[in-house]
């Protein structure tokens, strides 16, 4: 043909009824967002959700917001709780729940007052000279500020919840109940006041709580350090197994010899705290460990072992012990065993004993405890023991009825009379080791106390805030006893603190994952009395009073006098807990009733776990929209929750109310970076939100999330995050086709579904199938395998199969019964796919209702999940088609490689031979249109034997395709090529074409 000559070729390009819709393909997520959150606001979408509720039609579903601290800008950890919950709030709302969520900021504590004081530091101001109520006051602005700050954050990522009402911890209300929660301990008798180690920041010099707490690497000196035999007692144990080992003859020969050993013996400690050894009074064995009395032979030079001294110390370290000594092996001798009934008849006297200038400050004996918290992993198999400084050694101390120490102050300075170590400081002000563990080694190095020391690094506690290193310190703190009979009658699951919350975790509460059951659980059950007490000033008072003159132990102590507590809760309902602090308090409260002059005012405030841990009072209890019962169907935050919120509202309910305030408690994991590590700023690998909102937009947030496997700890970055803004596209593309396929789709269009082709059947078939995967899935809080079921459907069920073999029937059909047929099944599939996955991508979803159905009041969010009629189940022809599936799979397959050769160019260019040897399968391709499922012009099928060299798929033996051309001229309408095109009234159409035209 020349290149003048024109071309006749008929252009049936606008005969096609080809999609429709301006549903754009590039999101423009970040500058779109914000739209459609405004649009919410102003539609009031959580109001219209709630008044949809008030016929009482709708089961309540209540997930109670654990409290974010009042401090900072979002991190990604926040982003993906608040996700988290959000996508739980909008699929029960969607599958029929009323589901309220109040959101909530926990507003008092020690994060916001440090900031203060450092506000006040940097302006060269003392927090001591600045009156109380004056400091808590900015404390309270500080918070309100960046609670605004966080709200705004929140909203948009698009959280839905009860923004413009939330609950503050430090509402007067808040305040009031929290008091009140507290004097319930205080009236039924599980309030004390003791003293016991707890973690103490001397930086901030306050108590903190174990979830206040973060372990991170320090350098510490670890020092063996000799404790002189003072004495050996006897004992009938001792006697008897004496005359067990050497026979009643030679046993009072064998005490002698036991004697001599022991003479001039030094029993070896290990500690990682020198500054401890002070306050040391005792020393622990374990009566299971092998140990030794090993004597010296000779020494090196430099080394603080005595040639003929003898050290008692566990078998299994004894090397390791000597060696760090600079010993060598032939200079030590194993003498013999020292037995348990040995130890235990020994006391020892202190390293500091008689020291001259210590005004016999250590001139006392050091009993020898038996302790099964011994063990012989390190050290020497004996634990030093100062029960003002460690969990074990208070126990033990509480069970031997030793001393407690007071040597240590707020600061962790010694007490300024101690001899030698008075003023000197464990840390200082900055959190820097000071001069007390320097100062003890040298001493003890002067009184021949040490025989070894090394410089290694120790995994300790940190405060989280100021990252300073805590101590264990004993000090006067109050305290709610866990196993003490709470006596108010709700005894339903135990008449203990501790009874009453593990009864609450094994019968009450459902655990998602299952194992958050077992950490709670061996938490509570180990766990020692919960400490109230905070010496800081921005909290809520320990709201009671102490009598002068009163021991904690004695009756009368504390006064318990409902009309003062009523005077207290009254003046916080109106004042805040400011009320508690002005002047004339004590007066005002105690009334006309008691003597001001005899009663203390504690000024203590409550642990913020505490706080939070009452929420479920005030926000469930007693807000209208709370919960009839006063419980939440849901608590979900982080696995660290376990020893934090999760906790103290168990604790706190079980002391108020008698049972957990939630039936169900779902846990996620930390946040990493794409190589699994901790996210940290010095490291420059954290992931703000706000970062990826401005790259992405909220919903590629909110799918990660959502593709996640949130029971473990999560991974996040540049790469990861692309993957999942190109499963984004993949999704926008199949809803963006959906639109099209649908538009102006009507009512007078739809058809039953016993009239459709089997193939609309079999679509509606899988919808019922997804619909239950759907809906379990959202309810067993498994949103990453509801994304991958739906997602999957998307691109593997429709994109590469339905859409595919459809398209020739929607573009190229007229007005017929199958064109009419797919369209109502699209609009099903708009209808499920856009609700299943609105909890998930809130604004994309959202986009894609209003692109079909505008309008004011319109949005995907007041929607429902629609019911999908049981008549759509169709299992017989579901098993059909996926046999039919099969075989297109072994067909498509096959054209692929004649593509790949060149041979053709679109699947519509063959009519291959497929060869079936399976009678019931050839029976099923043979009562359907398989050259539509195949995308073929035509298709041959027989049961004939195939050739050789016919293509097969491995995992589909019974099909065998032999390929070949389709015969005939291509359709300028659908393309297909058939030997009827150019014999009808319009140029170059098949029949089909032909009729539509």
């Amino acid at each position: 043909m020349c290149a003048d000559t024109p071309d006749t070729t008929p252009d049936y390009k606008d005969t096609l009824a080809l999609p429709v819709t301006d549903f754009p393909m590039r999101a423009g997520l970040p500058k779109r967002e914000p739209d459609w959150l405004k649009r919410w606001a102003d539609m009031d979408v959580y109001g219209q959700l709630r008044t949809k509720a008030e016929d009482g039609g709708r089961e309540p579903f209540t997930l109670h917001d654990g409290p974010p601290y009042a401090n900072g800008h979002l991190h990604i950890g926040h982003a993906l709780n608040k996700t988290l919950k959000d996508f739980i709030v909008r699929s029960q709302q969607m599958m029929g729940r009323d589901a309220r969520y109040v959101p909530g900021w926990d507003c008092h504590g020690l994060p916001i007052e440090w900031k203060i004081e450092e506000q006040y530091r940097a302006k060269g101001l003392d927090k001591d000279e600045v009156d109380v109520v004056s400091f808590r006051q900015e404390c309270r602005k500080f918070a309100e500020g960046w609670i605004d700050i966080q709200r705004e954050e929140f909203k948009r990522l698009g959280i839905t919840g009860n923004w413009a009402d939330p609950y503050l911890t430090m509402d007067f209300h808040a305040e009031r109940v929290i008091a009140e929660e507290f004097q319930k301990f205080l009236m039924n008798g599980v309030l004390y006041q003791g003293s016991k180690p707890v973690m103490w920041s001397p930086v901030e010099k306050t108590a903190l709580a174990e979830a206040e707490v973060e372990y991170h690497d320090r350098q510490t000196d670890a020092i063996w350090v000799k404790f002189r035999v003072a004495g050996i007692s006897g004992s009938d144990e001792l006697v008897d197994f004496m005359i067990d080992q050497v026979g009643e003859e030679a046993y009072q020969a064998e005490v002698q010899s036991l004697t001599m050993d022991c003479a001039d013996a030094y029993v070896i400690i290990w500690t990682t705290t020198p500054w401890t050894i002070p306050q040391n009074r005792a020393v622990c064995y374990n009566d299971d460990i092998k140990y030794g009395i090993y004597e010296i032979l000779d020494t090196p030079e430099e080394c603080w072992a005595v040639k003929e001294q003898k050290y008692i110390l566990a078998d299994d370290l004894a090397e390791a012990t000597f060696a760090r000594a600079r010993l060598e092996p032939h200079m030590v001798r194993r003498l013999r065993d020292a037995p348990p009934q040995l130890l235990k008849c020994m006391t020892l006297a202190h390293p500091f004993e008689g020291a001259p200038e210590a005004a016999g400050e250590w001139n006392f004996t050091v009993p020898m405890l038996s302790g099964d918290h011994v063990t012989a992993d390190a050290g020497t198999g004996f634990v030093h023991t100062a029960p003002s400084h460690g969990d074990d050694d208070y126990m033990i101390g509480l069970k031997h009825g030793l001393p407690m120490t007071y040597n240590i102050m707020d600061d962790s300075s010694f007490r300024a009379d101690l001899p030698f170590f008075g003023g000197l400081r464990v840390y200082d002000e900055k959190g820097k080791p000071g001069k007390a563990n320097k100062a003890v080694i040298d001493k003890l190095v002067e009184l021949h106390g040490l025989l070894a020391r090394q410089r290694l690094t120790i995994s300790d506690a940190h405060s989280w805030r100021s990252k300073a290193p805590v101590i264990r310190l004993n000090r006067p703190q109050w305290f709610a006893a866990i196993d003490r009979e709470v006596g108010d009658g709700n005894d339903a699951y135990g008449k203990t603190i501790r009874q009453r919350a593990l009864t609450s975790i094994d019968e009450l509460v459902t655990w998602t994952p299952q194992t958050g059951r077992n950490r709670l659980y061996s938490m509570i059950e180990a766990r020692p009395d919960w400490v109230l007490s905070r010496q800081r000033a921005w909290g809520v008072p320990l709201t009671c009073f102490t009598r002068k003159g009163v021991q904690p132990d004695e009756d009368g102590f504390l006064l318990q006098d409902a009309a003062v507590n009523a005077r207290i809760l009254e003046a916080f309902e109106s004042e805040g807990a400011d009320a508690w602090y002005k002047d004339g308090a004590k007066e005002r409260f105690l009334g006309n009733d008691y003597d001001p002059s005899e009663w203390d005012q504690v000024f203590d405030v409550l642990d913020v776990w505490f706080d939070s841990g009452s929420t479920h009072a005030f926000v469930l209890r007693d807000r209208p929209d709370g919960t009839k019962d006063g419980l939440a169907d849901l608590y979900l935050e982080g696995t660290d929750q376990h020893r934090g919120w999760f906790h103290s509202s168990m604790l706190q309910a079980c002391g108020t109310r008698g049972r957990a305030p939630y039936r169900g408690v779902l846990t996620h994991g930390f946040t990493l970076d794409e190589k699994g590590n901790k996210m940290s700023k010095s490291l420059g690998n954290t992931v703000a939100p706000e970062d990826v909102i401005k790259e992405y937009g909220a919903d590629i947030l909110r799918l990660w999330v959502a593709q996640s496997d949130y029971t473990a700890d999560l991974r996040i970055g540049k790469e990861i995050l692309k993957n999942v803004a190109d499963s984004y596209r993949r999704l926008r593309n199949t809803m963006r086709y959906l639109l099209g396929a649908v538009s102006h789709f009507t009512e007078d269009q739809r058809v039953q579904p016993q009239d459709m082709p089997e193939l609309e059947q079999y679509i509606l078939h899988r919808l019922t199938e997804l619909d239950k995967t759907v809906r379990e899935g959202y309810t067993k809080y498994d949103f990453q395998g509801v994304f991958q079921q739906v997602f999957n459907f998307c691109t593997i069920e429709l994109s590469a199969f339905y859409f595919d073999i459809r398209k020739d029937a929607l573009y190229c059909d007229g007005d017929t019964a199958r064109r009419r047929a797919a369209r109502t099944v699209m609009d099903a599939l708009f209808h499920r796919l856009t609700t299943w996955l609105a909890p998930i991508l809130v604004f994309t979803m959202e986009e894609v209702w209003l692109e079909r159905f505008p309008g004011d009041t319109s949005s995907v969010h007041l929607q429902d999940i629609p019911e999908t009629p049981a008549d759509w189940t169709n299992q017989p022809l579901a098993d059909k088609w996926q046999k039919v599936r099969r075989a297109r799979r072994a067909v498509t397959a096959a054209l692929e490689v004649q593509r790949t050769d060149k041979v053709i160019g679109a699947s519509l260019e063959a009519a291959p031979t497929v060869h079936v040897s399976d009678a019931a399968l050839l029976a099923s391709l043979q009562s359907i249109p398989f050259e539509d499922v195949c995308i073929t012009s035509a298709i041959t099928l027989t049961d004939a034997p195939a050739p050789d060299d016919a293509f097969r798929v491995t995992d589909v033996p019974e099909i065998a395709v032999v390929f070949a051309k389709a015969e005939g001229e291509k359709c300028q309408r659908c393309w297909k090529i058939l030997p009827d095109v150019g014999t009808h009234e319009h140029p170059a159409t098949c029949a089909r074409c032909d009729e539509a035209l």
